[in-house]
């Protein structure tokens, strides 16, 4: 007879939703049963002010961790950033789940995008401090039109509420985590109340760069009472997830020493890329704010401090015109642009995707509403979001296009040719000069690297610096100097800031 367990969870659809996926899941893998015991909490009765206005603290799972420690039930499955840092005792957490979405996403309806360029404010859902932070700083270079004065007003509630609440606008736009619109859209109980939730909506993916999520955001924590003695804790182990329990761990780390706490203004994202961990941070902190890029696992060379650097992009590439093609895009589809160079084949769409923020605030700022960055990590992070349930929604399942030179591949979906390379033979001198004056080459590309270091092998001998995208999985194991960076502006920093 196979073993059942009890899950306590709160009674939102979103908390039963992402329990019933843990429990099919743990299923699937073993002979253990389970069912579903729901607790209501303070944080569910209290929905007309923001957490860090009330007193107290733990207000998602005091009810829970009361029977927990009780053993009315067995186990709960939490939103990681429920949690505090300081849990009670008595209670073990067993397992932390795989997280593939941590961002934020923005929400508005489609009819609102139109008017954007003739509001002067506009107004979002949010009772987050660290989420009015990155919208108050960042989001209005991401909206189309001019510099449009971006507002936050309470929000609360559940997902079906805060989006019904957009829909009755209330609000021009509002702000979710992208986790849970994921899980909703996982499982077949919850997916067509929140296909009708979404009719009529856009999103943008909220890049990280600029809006860093919640220390643990998107992490699922499943605790039980350290005192069993049966198997539980082995059975849970079989969905813990190594990768995202050492990025968790990272971002509740930093987090504690900025203060810690729901009233904190603090944005902290960790992710796994290659054998490195970039951090960004993003907030407020004791009156400073500060705003930090860190790639940890890789030694930098304590010379590089006040080194010239050459940034290979736009008139600085000297040795490679890149000529438009024309091509027709047929139907709407799903577009990933992997530079602004063709933009020119750009016309009507379903979603639209960047390589990076750079160019993505470059499309924003000529009209287009674009759903989300590839952030300068590659074609595979887009490739995650094409798996998501939830931007399968948005997306209408339609096809998927890249927009980009004649000669790439993408994972993605068909290229669509934008424009070629052309070796240049005349170029100006002074770009060439400053060229082998550097010290330091930050690469765009692999094709831009072959290039010059063939035109002129001397370069060689210098600093090799580029993101950690397909130029960095070139050159990893060339005999060269290489630097790998978060980004161009990380490269800048690391040249500005003295070693310690």
């Amino acid at each position: 007879m196979s073993k059942s367990f009890t899950i306590g969870t709160r009674g939102s659809l979103l908390a039963v939703t992402q329990c019933s996926l843990i429990k099919e899941e743990i299923e699937k893998k073993t002979k253990a049963k389970f069912d579903l015991k729901k607790i209501k909490t303070q944080g569910d009765q209290i929905t007309d002010k923001p957490l860090w206005q009330l007193e107290g603290k733990d207000f998602f799972t005091k009810e829970l961790d009361e029977a927990l420690l009780e053993q009315s039930i067995d186990l709960v499955v939490h939103s990681y950033k429920d949690l505090g840092s300081i849990r009670p005792e008595g209670i073990e957490l067993a397992c932390i789940t795989k997280r593939d979405y941590a961002h934020d996403v923005l929400l508005i309806k489609k009819e609102t995008i139109k008017e954007l360029s003739q509001k002067s404010i506009i107004v979002v859902g949010t009772s987050s401090p660290r989420r009015i932070y990155n919208l108050q700083n960042n989001l209005s270079r991401y909206l189309p039109g001019d510099n449009t004065k971006v507002e936050c007003k309470t929000l609360r509630g559940n997902i079906n509420t805060r989006i019904k609440k957009l829909k009755n606008d209330q609000y021009d736009a509002i702000v979710l985590a992208m986790a849970g619109l994921e899980r909703l859209a996982c499982h077949e109980e919850s997916k067509e109340t929140l296909k009708e939730l979404l009719d009529g909506l856009n999103f943008m993916i909220m890049p990280q760069k600029d809006f860093p999520s919640a220390a643990s955001q998107g992490a699922l924590a499943i605790e039980c009472n350290d005192k069993r003695q049966d198997d539980l804790k082995e059975i849970l182990k079989t969905v813990h997830n190594d990768q995202t329990a050492q990025e968790i761990q990272r971002e509740r780390a930093a987090f504690k020493k900025y203060g810690g706490g729901c009233h904190l203004p603090v944005g902290i994202h960790v992710k796994s890329v290659h054998d490195f961990f970039i951090h960004i941070h993003e907030g407020e902190s004791d009156g400073t704010r500060f705003k930090r890029s860190i790639l940890e696992g890789f030694n930098y060379p304590k010379n590089l401090y006040g080194k010239k650097a050459y940034y290979m992009f736009g008139q600085y590439d000297f040795l490679i015109k890149k000529r438009k093609i024309k091509n027709a895009i047929k139907g709407l589809p799903n577009i990933f642009l992997t530079s602004s160079l063709c933009q020119h084949n750009l016309k009507a769409y379903t979603t639209l995707w960047s390589a990076g923020n750079r160019t993505m605030k470059k499309l924003i700022k000529s009209g287009q509403w674009v759903n989300g960055s590839a952030e300068g990590f590659g074609h595979n992070e887009i490739v995650k979001f094409q798996k998501s349930a939830f931007i399968k929604i948005m997306s209408a399942e339609l096809p998927w296009i890249v927009l980009s030179h004649d000669k790439a591949k993408s994972p993605i979906g068909d290229v669509v040719a934008s424009y070629k390379h052309e070796v240049q033979t005349k170029f100006q001198k002074k770009y060439k000069d400053e060229l082998m004056d550097s010290e330091i080459i930050y690469w765009s590309s692999p094709l831009q690297f072959e290039l010059y270091t063939t035109h002129y092998p001397e370069l060689l001998k210098k600093y090799h610096a580029c993101g950690l995208g397909k130029t960095y999985l070139s050159l990893k194991d060339k005999d060269i100097n290489l630097i790998p960076c978060i980004d161009m502006n990380h490269l800048e920093n690391i040249v500005r800031t003295p070693n310690e």
